[in-house]
């Protein structure tokens, strides 16, 4: 019975053992991001906070995404890009998006 044991204990062992090689194989053990996916669309500042590098747009739909129209938060890929923006002001920008994170790369002022 002892015997019985130890063989089903090392059979249980080794099978355990195998199973992050497997999942290797099958793509399991390392579940890919999305990549980042370029974007552009139209809307309005309705909030810009240039210290803690936000900016809040009510923009219109995003066809890459196949977003709609909304309001959100996007971070700033760099502090200059806030520069000449102001709350009320129409922009036109471009932005990168992985998973609901998105970070806007280029913004301009149309209006």
């Amino acid at each position: 019975m002892t015997k019985l044991l130890s063989i089903l204990f090392a059979t249980a062992f080794g099978l355990t053992a195998m199973l992050p090689a497997h999942a290797t194989n099958m793509g399991m053990a390392s579940m890919a991001k999305p990549s980042a996916q370029l974007a552009h669309a139209e809307g309005v500042i309705t909030a810009l906070d240039a210290k803690a590098g936000t900016i809040t747009l009510a923009h219109g739909p995003v066809q890459e995404l196949k977003w709609p129209a909304m309001t959100m938060t996007f971070k700033l890929a760099k502090p200059e890009l806030a520069k000449g923006l102001a709350v009320g002001k129409k922009v036109q920008f471009e932005f990168q998006s992985q998973g609901m994170s998105a970070v806007i790369t280029a913004i301009k002022v149309i209006g």
